[in-house]
């Protein structure tokens, strides 16, 4: 997908940086929520993303017929901000209600009446939606930020720098760090010491496209939250895909032991385990499989606020969803907090 041309800044510096302007580092949900706030106050926003696609870990994939969300999958609201943005989102299509309840580990539907959702053509309908008017630059690894006159200069692996009055970084926290490091941008002893306490587990999860029925019960997904597995999806159920398509999502602690395992060994271990709880033979069914390795998935030990402001002059601000919440919606409300914070809207 093309969100805006890669060349279409490069960059001579300019000697002179806007004020109202920033660069944002991860084009997740955090980063695109913020930049949508920022360009709407009139800022000139750029938004870095390493990988090919906007989104982050709300990641839709195709496999021939299938159609697999093998990241996040689903969205809950509790806030009355984030609602506003779903009553926006569902009126435009780009999303749909999936359930009020999933099987439990004992085999039981849990309903409990709140809505959970899912994008219309999988979760990364949603990142797309919101990233389609943005300057939204993928395939850019980010190499070093540091401060130069006064100002936030962003270097990336393809050689373009941006300059910029503030800087967001909304990727996982090691990340963002290497990247200030690189730039030998020290930070307060407190801030860094803040920073190095937030953790992260992994996750490996395994999407595999079948010759028949998953097996999975209605409504499309069994929420185990336990080891080795943690959830099993039935993606044709949950309404975006063709075929019969299953997602297997592995546990923290199995994912954190085996994370670096041949990716054979891997898919045969979590079908196996999957078409036991099932009743199915799923890895007899299996036409297509496809391993994906989230080095940082669940956050385990995360920041207290909302977002981390680091500096004032100039502007650096971390926020993501180790900050006030792990979830789909922690990640969304930080990103907006964190924009809030650039637009003097705090308190």
């Amino acid at each position: 997908m093309h969100y805006a041309p890669t060349n279409a800044r490069k960059p001579e510096i300019a000697r002179h940086v806007e004020r109202e302007s920033c660069v944002v580092l991860g084009a997740g949900i955090s980063g695109l929520l913020a930049a949508r706030e920022l360009r709407a106050a009139g800022w000139r926003v750029v938004i870095l993303e390493k990988n090919r696609r906007v989104g982050g870990r709300m990641a839709t994939r195709r496999m021939g017929p299938g159609t697999f969300d093998y990241g996040a999958q689903f969205l809950t609201i509790r806030s009355e901000r984030i609602g506003r943005l779903v009553e926006e989102w569902l009126a435009a299509g780009v999303i749909q209600e999936w359930s009020r309840g999933f099987t439990d580990a004992e085999g039981e539907l849990a309903r409990d009446g709140y809505p959970r959702y899912c994008g219309s053509e999988g979760m990364a309908s949603i990142p797309e939606y919101l990233a389609r008017d943005l300057d939204v630059r993928v395939a850019e690894v980010v190499t070093t930020a540091n401060v130069i006159n006064g100002a936030w200069e962003v270097r990336t692996a393809t050689g373009s720098c941006e300059r910029a009055g503030a800087l967001l970084l909304t990727a996982p926290v090691p990340e963002s760090l290497a990247v200030l490091a690189a730039g030998d941008v020290d930070l307060a002893q407190e801030v860094q010491h803040r920073l190095e306490k937030i953790s992260y587990s992994p996750c490996l999860a395994l999407t595999a496209l079948l010759d028949g029925p998953t097996g999975v019960p209605e409504p499309g997904g069994v929420q185990i939250k336990g080891e080795p597995l943690d959830w099993i999806g039935d993606n044709r159920q949950k309404g975006i895909s063709e075929a019969p398509a299953v997602t297997v999502n592995a546990g923290p602690r199995w994912s954190r032991e085996h994370f670096g395992r041949d990716e054979k060994e891997i898919t045969y271990f979590l079908l196996t385990h999957a078409g036991d709880r099932l009743g199915e033979d799923l890895v007899a069914r299996t036409r297509a499989t496809c391993l994906a390795r989230w080095r940082y998935s669940w956050v385990e030990e995360g920041h207290d606020g909302r977002y981390l402001a680091a500096s004032e002059r100039p502007p650096l601000l971390f926020a993501g969803d180790a900050f006030g919440g792990a979830k789909v919606e922690g990640a969304a409300l930080s990103g907006l907090a964190a924009a809030d914070r650039l637009l003097g809207r705090t308190g």
